[in-house]
């Protein structure tokens, strides 16, 4: 086989003068903005003169020398370098980060697609004996390779603070989230999560990396959608307790086992003092319904079904989310028996039935139950008199019906139709507009 010289490699994307192929605002813009993430898990600057180096490369190891000179090679890298980047920075317009792996397989495709067969091989071949090499290196030398190899990632802290990354409790969710689930790998989640994250990550940031590296994983294993759900519940959960200053700003599964019934009347407390639910809730036993809570129902979640839940359904408050699963539904079920005698059974034989997804209540329930406004219905027919009043009045009506509830229907039939007669204006109707 060719010894091919390396026509991509992780210095290949490390920071250089700007490139001459590209103008110098849009260089510096590119700089600014994207990073690439090198194997051991470090942050450099994105660079695109790079690339162009890099593509030159491979032709000169297929072509030879002579191809350095030849304006054909020079125009063809500046037009795929451009297309290279036009691809990486379309998908994040707004800045971001890319894997080396991810910018090596944009300018594999651009050598193919660019009718650039041989060069295109000979740049996959390469690769190949890359990664070999490295495979072998992890065999021959093992305690080198990982000290080379070692992913040491800190995060930046709300407060710009420096700490490391918490790859133990990072394992930990994990490796709750894929509990009881046959046919997913916890290491492929963890590995993939790595990948994503780079050395002064955001602590924010953390959590939807994690969600994001299982939800990739649906296309070809279902059951990785209960992962990224239990994931983003674990998001879900340090926001919750954070706002309502439960305890530890954070917790695991197991652990919020243990906090859920604490959790829960702090929470209630807390939306009533920010009037989003209705006082009469306080008069609840708090600590017997929080007693009554599930907390292992939260794992019957999929991804789509809580992500629906997180973003239209939980109470939150300047957008910080604070109700959890179960809360959530022990609410609704303390809205519909408010008004019971024995109101704590009632609801707690409602909570069974809506957390065990054996019966789930319609959209405006879910909204409004025990709220400071609990209209509860799906949808309204209303009938409109033959006057202007009446008229305009339904319109009102339908108005504030539709800032609470739900569908509307009117029933025009007392509206006199076309040609009837008006005594007022000894007129004629032009009847209801269809």
């Amino acid at each position: 086989m060719q010894n091919i010289e390396s026509p991509l490699t992780e210095a290949a994307v490390a920071p250089i003068e700007t490139a001459p192929v590209l103008a110098a605002d849009n260089s510096n813009a590119l700089s600014t903005n994207y990073n690439v993430v090198r194997r051991n898990g470090k942050l450099t600057s994105f660079d695109k003169d790079k690339i162009a180096v890099a593509m030159t490369k491979a032709f000169l190891a297929v072509e030879g020398g002579q191809a350095a000179a030849s304006s054909r090679v020079h125009e063809t890298v500046e037009k795929l370098t451009n297309l290279v980047v036009d691809t990486l920075t379309r998908r994040q317009p707004d800045g971001g980060t890319f894997q080396i792996e991810d910018i090596q397989d944009q300018v594999e495709l651009a050598l193919m697609r660019n009718g650039e067969q041989k060069i295109a091989r000979s740049y996959v071949l390469y690769r190949e004996q890359r990664s070999a090499a490295r495979a072998q290196s992890k065999i021959d030398t093992p305690e080198q390779y990982a000290e080379e190899e070692r992913i040491e990632l800190t995060v930046k802290q709300k407060d710009g603070s420096i700490a490391p990354l918490d790859t133990q409790r990072l394992q930990t969710i994990i490796d709750e989230a894929c509990s009881g689930l046959e046919s997913v790998s916890a290491e492929r989640v963890y590995n993939g999560t790595l990948k994503n994250l780079f050395d002064g990550v955001a602590q924010k940031d953390v959590s939807p990396t994690v969600v994001m590296s299982a939800r990739g994983l649906i296309d070809a294993e279902p059951e990785y959608s209960q992962v990224a759900a239990r994931l983003l519940l674990d998001e879900l959960r340090a926001e919750s307790l954070e706002f309502i200053n439960d305890g530890a700003p954070s917790a695991t599964f197991a652990e919020m086992a243990d906090r859920y019934c604490g959790y829960f009347g702090n929470y209630i407390k807390k939306a009533t003092e920010l009037e989003l639910l209705d006082k009469e809730l306080l008069k609840f036993d708090l600590e017997l319904l929080g007693n009554a809570l599930k907390p292992e129902r939260d794992h019957r979640f999929t991804y789509l079904g809580l992500q629906t839940l997180y973003d239209r359904y939980f109470i939150h408050y300047h957008d910080v989310r604070f109700e959890l699963p179960q809360a959530f539904y022990m609410r609704v079920a303390m809205g519909l028996a408010i008004n019971e005698v024995k109101r704590e059974e009632r609801a707690i034989e409602f909570y069974n039935l809506l957390s065990s997804f054996d019966f789930m209540s319609s959209t405006p329930t879910l909204f409004n139950s025990g709220t400071l406004r609990p209209q509860l219905s799906s949808c309204y027919l209303t009938t409109v008199p033959d006057d202007l009043d009446g008229i305009f009045s339904a319109i009102k009506d339908d108005a504030m019906l539709s800032k609470f509830a739900g569908g509307l229907g009117n029933d025009w039939t007392r509206v006199r139709g076309m040609g009837s007669h008006i005594k007022g204006t000894n007129g004629k109707s032009q009847g209801v507009v269809p």
